[in-house]
């Protein structure tokens, strides 16, 4: 059975400035439509995405402290994620994998592949 993916990310302020926005994106009418719940190794990990996907939503365990580093390479200085705020990525067609680099062992990382 075929998966379609449709991500739309939602976004409101309000206070001093009051706005709403939902910028989405392309359908993809091949997605893996999968859940992953991996642990990240001290040091650099490498994820590999599953066939068809064109993103991911990196969900880190609600309660971590640990440093979470987006990468494209080892040793890239890369991208210093929130250590329990969900990220949203979206990958190229030729992205083969990416890194994510932890500070310590950090169980219960989630990605939702899209």
């Amino acid at each position: 059975m075929a998966i379609t993916s449709n991500v739309t990310i939602y976004i409101v302020m309000t206070g001093d400035v009051v706005a709403q926005a939902s910028p989405a994106a392309a359908a993809n009418t091949a997605a893996p439509g999968e859940l992953r719940t991996i642990t990240l190794a001290s040091g650099f990990n490498t994820i590999t995405p599953p066939t068809g996907a064109t993103g991911a939503v990196l969900l880190p365990p609600a309660a971590n402290t640990t440093s979470i580093t987006f990468k494209g390479v080892t040793g890239d200085t890369g991208l210093r994620l929130h250590n329990t705020n969900p990220t949203v990525i979206t990958l190229n067609a030729a992205t083969d994998t990416f890194g994510l680099t932890a500070g310590a062992s950090i169980t219960s990382f989630r990605i939702i592949w899209t």
